[in-house]
């Protein structure tokens, strides 16, 4: 009962460490990886999102608005290949992150994207608040 913790496995028992480092190790995969950081700054009649993309290059990201929903995807492919005496050793990079937003209330059609130094920087212009109609009725 002693270093029970709720929902979780407690590495107090020396001789459970190797088989918990090998039950964490296999069990994580890249589904466990976080997103890319993004910040929203409001600006005041817009939003500045900034999202870190480093290592990236403009043609590998692709920004798709459909049904009100922004989404970020960023796909990345490496290859090296490096021969040193009787050692080849071949290394593989793949890499895909995506991220969707809701953009309710946002003028879609003036959202402008710029990609510098790994961070892609979207301003999201604000909409307008639709004013209600006042309709004269003439009296008869």
């Amino acid at each position: 009962m002693f270093g029970m913790l709720p929902f979780d496995r407690s590495d107090s028992n020396i001789f459970d460490t190797f088989d918990n480092f090998a039950r964490d190790f296999f069990r994580k995969s890249n589904a466990d990886l976080p997103a890319f950081r993004t910040d929203i700054r409001d600006t005041g009649d817009s939003y500045v999102l900034e999202a870190e993309l480093p290592g990236f290059q403009k043609e590998d990201i692709t920004l798709d608005l459909k049904d009100g929903i922004l989404t970020i995807t960023a796909q990345h492919g490496e290859s090296t290949e490096q021969k040193e005496g009787g050692y080849i050793r071949r290394e593989r990079r793949y890499g895909s992150f995506q991220r969707s937003f809701d953009v309710t209330g946002i003028e879609e059609g003036g959202i402008t994207a710029a990609y510098e130094s790994g961070i892609l920087s979207l301003t999201l212009p604000k909409a307008k608040p639709a004013e209600p109609e006042v309709r004269r009725i003439a009296i008869q």
